[in-house]
């Protein structure tokens, strides 16, 4: 295990980023970025700490201005890149696939991780088969929780529209349900899915980071604005690449990473976020395939009735591997 300081000190100059199998003759060949400035979405989610905690990797890809720009409800970032707020960030990808569905400029660039959702029902449910009929709550209607709920369901053929009733409630009140057994499931990410497990409110029926299918594909992914990617392909890659990085020093060295999330605001419980960070699989991001993910997700969002194109026409509209594809290279195993 290296520290964090020492990661950093390693991957942020060419002459030490030999750590990931980067060689400084790939920095010297490569130009500094069309622009100085990146903006990022600040979400309280800790799944997406790769992001949050690549400020300086950002900064030694020639970003001299890291600009987070704050949204109190994770699921208005989507419509934030879409409108150009924001240029680069890690992202749900059943919600990116619809937005993508509805035209919007997302763009996404690879996977970061597999897995960190977990689907929580109440005593009386033992498997997502037995939801049919049942009460499910999330945030809003098409948010993360609705939609990856509504995947789980489609995938053991119980209709998410016609088959469960939906409930829309705060975080708070969702777990106060859950508990009072008002409701009988509900979706969490990390913290909320440590807490619930520590509190022992309801038990875990879907765990995306250890069942199948689930793990098996990527549950977060890089995602940028399609006018961002085109205007800024070099700004883009080394982004990406910082993002990346990052990512292996989040499953290198995760609790100096968790108590940074706490001392800057993302998150008020240390031993939730170290948790979470020590259970969510990042540094795989070339361990799974990203195309093959939004192919998997697309068919059960339109299959659910969620989204109208085909998952060969999201993935053509919606994604772009070249940069990921010279990463793989660049960044060796």
């Amino acid at each position: 295990m290296i520290s964090r300081r020492r990661f950093l000190r390693d991957v942020s100059v060419a002459g030490g980023a030999g750590l990931l199998g980067l060689g400084a003759d790939v920095f010297a060949s490569e130009p500094p970025p069309e622009n100085r400035r990146i903006r990022i979405p600040r979400v309280e989610n800790v799944c997406w700490a790769p992001v949050y905690v690549a400020g300086d990797l950002l900064k030694a890809e020639g970003f001299s201005e890291v600009q987070f720009v704050r949204y109190a409800d994770p699921a208005k970032a989507y419509v934030g890149m879409a409108a150009g707020e924001i240029d680069i960030f890690m992202a749900f990808v059943a919600p990116t696939i619809q937005q993508i569905d509805a035209g919007n400029p997302l763009v996404v660039l690879g996977g970061v991780h597999p897995g960190c959702l977990e689907l929580f029902a109440s005593s009386r449910i033992r498997s997502v088969q037995d939801l049919k009929g049942k009460t499910i709550a999330s945030a809003a209607p098409n948010d993360p929780g609705h939609l990856f709920t509504a995947a789980f369901l489609g995938h053991v053929g119980v209709d998410p529209q016609r088959d469960v009733k939906w409930i829309y409630a705060n975080a708070a009140e969702r777990l106060a349900l859950l508990s009072a057994g008002k409701i009988d499931a509900v979706l969490s990410g990390p913290p909320g899915a440590q807490e619930m497990r520590a509190k022992r409110i309801g038990h875990v029926i879907v765990n995306t980071t250890t069942d199948r299918p689930w793990s098996q594909y990527f549950c977060c992914v890089v995602t940028a604005n399609r006018d961002f990617i085109r205007k800024h392909p070099v700004a883009t890659k080394r982004a990406m690449r910082a993002i990346l990085k990052a990512s292996h020093v989040c499953a290198s060295d995760p609790e100096p990473i968790a108590r940074q999330l706490v001392k800057d605001g993302f998150t008020p419980n240390f031993d939730y976020a170290y948790q979470a960070l020590r259970e969510t699989p990042y540094g795989r991001w070339r361990d799974y395939d990203a195309e093959d993910t939004m192919r998997y997700y697309a068919l059960r969002l339109k299959e659910a009735g969620f989204i109208r194109s085909s998952p060969k026409k999201i993935i053509a509209d919606g994604s772009d591997w070249r940069f990921l594809n010279e990463l793989k290279k660049e960044l060796k195993a």
